[in-house]
């Protein structure tokens, strides 16, 4: 596998959800400041980069709101440094563009059904980019800096320098589990 040196900036606690295999998908419209005002997918695989603005418990279902509280526990704002824990491979990238289609991936996110319409409603029209990722887990965290560059509401960056590539990777789910999830998430919408 080659290794980008890109990451996808995410909530830290949905890092969390997808490197224990409690998802597998992210819903994604884009940041505010992005280039082209709307999602792009930049690379076919990234590490995920934590984030921590934004992320609140009601925002998420009840069952998986450890998920925040783990995350929020553990920032520091204004830190020097971040870590990177996972890599992610995109599987398919997915286009929903109505309430009912989105309904129906519920089970498969951490998010409460309100967020989750507020995200597709979000520049209506644009479709709402359901990526199935394939998840790894680094051996050993990367712990880089924190760039100026790397600040504000968009989704993509540039690591600079790159973090190392001989890191271990471990895939969180297996083949045959995250096949059958992606299918499943596949024939719902």
């Amino acid at each position: 596998m080659i290794i980008n040196p890109v990451a996808l900036k995410e909530w830290d606690s949905t890092i969390k959800a997808l490197s224990e295999g409690r998802q597998i998908i992210l819903l994604r419209k884009g940041g505010i400041k992005e280039e082209t005002r709307r999602f792009e997918l930049k690379s076919d695989s990234f590490y995920l980069f934590p984030t921590y603005e934004h992320q609140r418990i009601d925002l998420v279902k009840e069952k998986d709101r450890h998920y925040v509280e783990q995350s929020l526990s553990g920032f520091e704002p204004n830190a020097p440094t971040v870590k990177l824990t996972a890599y992610a491979v995109v599987a398919a990238d997915l286009e929903v563009r109505d309430l009912e289609e989105l309904e129906k991936l519920s089970p498969y996110h951490m998010w409460t059904e309100e967020l989750a319409a507020e995200r597709l409603r979000w520049k209506a029209k644009e479709p709402l980019h359901v990526l199935l990722l394939r998840v790894y887990t680094l051996e050993e965290p990367s712990e880089i800096q924190v760039l100026p560059e790397y600040s504000g509401c968009r989704s993509w960056i540039e690591l600079t320098p790159p973090p190392p590539v001989s890191r271990e990777m471990k895939p969180v789910l297996s083949d045959e589990e995250f096949e059958r999830l992606s299918n499943e998430i596949k024939s719902v919408i």
